[in-house]
């Protein structure tokens, strides 16, 4: 093996006094980590390795050599040791015997499991075989863009010759083949031909390297991956302002702000067959591709490497606007315009491919769009997906930027990646670039096998897809709302005057759902500028809104009884008119969207029920309760209002400070020590109110989350202008 730790793009991380402590199998995990955790080595969730190591059976003791290969559907960055499937060596190439060609390659899957070694539950994935029939210890099989690159050029086969001249390798070349048990079988017989190889290039897919042992393996394929940046990268620098065919437009001013404009707009486009959660990019390799001339012929070729475009799907929506020319409005109809474009090519495209077989069609709308002069916006079913999604396309983008510039300065007439299983005919080319024949997308697209995967993910949750805007999120009803919408699968902002706390319960969400599930805002309902700007930050980082929640109010006492006008007025700001705010300024998100949406805000019983020394706040909720009809009728049939009337809510709640507490409990004489804790206080308050109602329960804020998430989800699709009691069965508070 020629390897080399003197390199010029990626890192040798590999730790001799880590490596010293691992055993075979800690070793394999330990490298996969190493090559995962960097995107320019292999896509996330992308690429697999694998190790052949000698174990005890655990039937009957004698030694067996295991084939240990990355499960399917696991990360490289993040795959622990039982992360991998284990497979008998001896069967798994056993196979070979039973298999009938690659007519009947499928059929080879259902085998796996019969060479499963020990218990190990983790599927194999369909890379299996190709790990497994090569004959070397360790096996890495990524997807690097400089790779790709080559792999997706006209000129590739050529190019890999002058790249192992130049660097001493011994790189072979494998036509194009969907990942099986047939590609197994040529990886086979490929290395059997060229004995001195050091790896191999599969056309328009990806690379395979290896070495004898754990740390040869590691540097093998960081050695070439980094050598083929050094031979992409000069092509590329070369080609410099001509990449792409030359720049065609310039980034807008304030393009990030535009993209806000349009996101809930764009979102509601694709989320047609089902909703979608966004991410945008205006990375500058992004903002280069989307502005260049040659940006919509080459978005529309598709990509090239299977990985990519089962996220990404055959192609990107590019949406056609000149943003030097044309305003929003514009660009809005463009979106419209072109999207349909898309649906009906993208049916066109199943029907012309499908078998009597194949599974029905999927959502037929992109999950990437292109907007010259703003970026790249990309969808999936969580935010996580929609980022990743990105990703895989600014992959792609490199790819074609790679391939392109290669071709510079020569022309091939033939197409390498054509083999038996596609011709050159059905290879389509633009400026070197080299894409995924229609027929052989459809079949990794709508493959049984990748089927049967979606159908074995876990069902989504109750609020998966959906964005859930919570104000006063900080703390009592609004931090519960938070926390179980996020058991439930919803994204969620986080909204409060109170920074720390609104930052503390999105943490605590965060380790509920994920990282990127939530995001705190500062928001103060009295101010229209606070709204509109925790309303775009939603939008920025979701892409929209569908759930708006507020538990956010005010509530002044004073020993005599008697509030200042300031304290009315204030009263009447929060309690009333934020709510009014709130609505008026999330209604263009929904708007734009086109989609169901929910309003859900938090009423009282005292709405209903009058008392001596708490006007304000009565008359503020009584007021309140008839905003919710008027705001259910102005913004039917699309969005949803409604409410909940809790009684007294203490525990949790900021109404209810230690000061509020003490006197409360003296003026209903409840006994009481003043050495004992707000939560002890608390609670024998709690305990009092409880008396009064027809339950004997104390109204906790995980009643009144739960009433919120029935009213905003779709189990109470048929109800709006409505108020919903949660007192525990308080009668003076029976509506009427």
């Amino acid at each position: 093996m020629k390897t080399t730790t003197d390199l010029r793009y990626l890192q040798d991380f590999w730790d001799p006094e880590v490596a010293r402590e691992l055993d075979e199998a800690e070793l394999l995990r330990y490298r996969s980590n190493l090559l995962g955790a960097d995107l320019r080595i292999t896509n996330f969730g992308g690429g697999n390795t694998s190790s052949k190591i000698v174990q005890p059976d655990p039937l009957d003791s004698r030694d067996q050599t295991v084939l240990w290969v990355k499960g399917s559907g696991g990360d490289l960055g993040s795959i622990a040791r039982g992360g991998f499937a284990t497979l008998y060596l001896e069967k798994l190439r056993g196979l070979e015997h039973r298999y009938r060609g690659k007519e009947y390659e499928d059929e080879m899957v259902s085998h796996y499991p019969l060479c499963v070694f020990g218990s190990n539950s983790v599927a194999a994935s369909i890379d299996t075989p190709l790990h497994g029939f090569l004959p070397f210890p360790h096996v890495d099989h990524l997807h690097p863009d400089w790779g790709i690159a080559l792999a997706a050029s006209a000129n590739g086969r050529d190019r890999m010759e002058e790249f192992n001249g130049r660097f001493g390798h011994r790189l072979g070349w494998i036509p194009w083949q969907r990942p099986g048990f047939e590609l197994a079988m040529m990886l086979s017989r490929a290395v059997e031909d060229l004995t001195d190889c050091d790896g191999i290039v599969l056309g328009g897919h990806g690379l395979f390297t290896w070495g004898d042992t754990q740390r040869e393996c590691y540097l093998n394929t960081i050695t070439i991956i980094d050598h083929f940046g050094l031979f992409v990268t000069e092509y590329v620098d070369k080609a410099d302002d001509a990449l792409f065919g030359g720049s065609m437009h310039q980034t807008r001013a304030h393009n990030r702000e535009l993209a806000v404009d349009l996101f809930p707009f764009l979102r509601g486009q694709v989320s047609r067959a089902r909703r979608m959660i966004g991410s945008f990019s205006d990375s500058p390799d992004v903002l280069r591709f989307v502005n260049s001339r040659d940006a919509a012929a080459l978005s529309h070729l598709g990509t090239s490497c299977p990985d990519h475009f089962v996220r990404t799907k055959i192609r990107p929506l590019f949406v056609p606007w000149n943003p030097e020319k044309d305003d929003a409005t514009r660009l809005r109809q463009a979106v419209a315009e072109s999207i349909q474009v898309y649906r009906r090519e993208y049916a066109e495209y199943y029907h012309s491919q499908a078998k009597p077989d194949s599974p029905a069609m999927r959502d037929p709308n992109p999950t990437v769009v292109l907007v010259p002069g703003v970026g790249m916006f990309s969808f999936g079913k969580s935010k996580a997906e929609a980022r990743v999604t990105g990703e895989f396309y600014t992959n792609a983008i490199h790819v074609m930027e790679g391939a392109t510039a290669l071709g510079s300065d020569t022309v091939s007439n033939r197409v390498p990646q054509a083999g038996d299983a596609a011709s050159a005919e059905e290879f389509q080319v633009f400026r070197n670039y080299v894409a995924l024949p229609l027929r052989e997308a459809f079949n990794i697209e709508y493959w049984q096998l990748e089927e049967a995967k979606l159908r074995r993910m876990p069902p989504e949750k109750e609020f998966s897809r959906k964005v859930m805007v919570i104000v006063g999120g900080g703390s009592g009803i609004g931090r519960q709302t938070a926390l179980l919408a996020a058991e439930r699968g919803a994204h969620v902002v986080v909204g409060d005057r109170d920074t720390d706390a609104a930052a503390a319960v999105t943490d605590e969400v965060k380790q509920i759902a994920g990282k990127e599930v939530a995001v705190s805002a500062w928001l103060d309902i009295r101010r229209r500028d606070s709204i509109h700007a925790a309303v775009r930050q939603a939008v920025a980082t979701f892409g929209g809104a569908d759930i708006l929640v507020n538990t956010a109010a005010v509530f002044f006492s004073s020993p005599d009884g008697r509030l200042s006008e300031e304290q009315w007025r204030l009263t009447m700001d929060v309690n009333v008119t934020g709510n009014q705010l709130l609505a008026d300024e999330i209604q263009p998100v929904f708007s734009d969207q086109d989609l169901p949406a929910a309003i859900v805000l938090t009423s009282s019983a005292n709405a209903v029920v009058p008392k001596a020394g708490s006007e304000a706040y009565d008359t503020s909720k009584a007021a309140l309760n008839h905003l919710v009809r008027e705001l259910a009728i102005s913004l039917s049939p699309r969005v949803r209002v409604n409410a909940i009337c809790p009684a007294t809510v203490i525990k949790g709640s900021t109404m209810f400070p230690r000061k509020r507490v003490l006197a409360s409990l003296a003026k209903y004489g409840i006994e009481h020590r003043a050495d004992e804790s707000t939560e002890e206080l608390r609670d024998k308050l709690a305990a009092f109110y409880a008396r009064r109602t027809l339950t004997h329960q104390a109204i906790d804020p995980t009643d009144c989350a739960e009433a919120i998430l029935f009213l905003a989800g779709d189990r109470a699709r048929c109800t709006t202008g409505h108020l919903l009691p949660v007192d525990g069965g308080l009668t003076e508070a029976f509506l009427r």
